[in-house]
């Protein structure tokens, strides 16, 4: 499945374990949540890259502790009615100050792109022929917003009082 960073189709370095997999002895690993907190000790002992897949029934709560080992966090959507994952986003990000990869898997449509994007995920994991095209598509179809993110982007109301053009 391609993954997409800043609009590109980019090379993905890790190694995805499975439950009951054996660790590769070196190289970056992504874990699932369970895993990791059953072996949490050994894995940070590891001089390895490390990160987690978190489904969207897990509290990110649980991550805190170790934000600044984990350089690759996974969130599920599971189906595209199901949005727990932005919320998780925005946690990560905003609340607990998370600066390293955050990555959408799953049920991942282009149309929530931009949505997922301003929630603070940077990567992507996508099932379409052409993902740089659904990218553009995606994250070009509105450029101004009324609800405020961790994104950097101000909100219309800012921009208007700031003086700046808001279409």
């Amino acid at each position: 499945m391609p993954l997409l960073k800043n609009g590109a189709v980019a090379a993905d370095p890790w190694h995805k374990i499975v439950n009951g997999e054996a660790l590769p002895p070196d190289g970056p690993v992504i874990l699932p949540f369970e895993r990791w907190r059953a072996e949490r000790e050994t894995l940070l002992g590891r001089n390895t890259p490390l990160g987690v897949r978190l489904s969207n029934t897990h509290s990110v709560a649980e991550l805190e502790p170790d934000l600044d080992r984990l350089e690759v966090i996974e969130l599920e959507f599971p189906k595209f009615t199901d949005g727990r994952a932005y919320s998780q986003a925005r946690l990560l990000r905003e609340r607990y100050g998370y600066k390293h990869e955050l990555r959408a898997v799953g049920n991942v449509l282009h149309d929530q792109l931009l949505f997922m994007q301003r929630c603070g995920f940077d990567a992507f994991e996508m099932e379409k022929a052409d993902p740089v095209t659904a990218w553009q598509a995606g994250t070009s179809a509105f450029s101004v917003f009324y609800q405020p993110t961790g994104d950097g982007r101000a909100p219309v109301e800012r921009r208007r009082a700031a003086g700046a053009k808001a279409v």
